[in-house]
């Protein structure tokens, strides 16, 4: 059983969900602002990915712009086999917000690549991988939400 987030874990979650410290010593402003240290904070953060209540803390780029190729891609993952599934997927480091579904495509992530050309490749190792059919969507037009999960 995973333990509960208390205050400060949420209000790690709160804060820097839309933003981080650019300076010299990220963790240490960080923690500065949240009342504690910064080894406190990077052990809090190791802790919540361990415990998987974090997939993922690090920074987005725009990958495009990095020269870099971006697409959404889907799968429809049998539920007797989702959570192995999940696994095989988020094992590349090209793939970032795995979520499920509550639709016959029920797995949806974005894939993320130093080249554009690299998307395929990667799409194919992933149906190797797992024995189930990726289906591709390249982004056409990006639109900024600025989607944020209170905790």
């Amino acid at each position: 059983m995973t333990p509960a987030l208390d205050d400060i874990d949420r209000a790690i979650l709160n804060r820097y969900q839309g933003g981080f410290p650019i300076c010299e010593r990220p963790y240490q402003a960080a923690a500065e602002q949240l009342g504690i240290t910064e080894q406190e904070l990077i052990q809090r953060l190791e802790r919540m990915l361990a415990q998987k209540q974090l997939s993922r803390f690090g920074p987005m780029y725009h990958a495009e712009r990095l020269g870099g190729g971006l697409s959404l891609c889907a799968m429809r993952i049998p539920e007797d086999r989702y959570e192995q599934v999940t696994e095989q997927v988020n094992s590349f480091p090209e793939v970032a917000h795995n979520y499920a579904r509550d639709h016959a495509f029920n797995m949806w992530f974005v894939l993320a690549t130093e080249t554009p050309e690299r998307i395929d490749a990667v799409l194919k190792e992933i149906e190797q991988r797992t024995g189930f059919r990726v289906y591709n969507m390249p982004k056409l037009q990006e639109f900024f939400i600025g989607l944020k999960f209170e905790v």
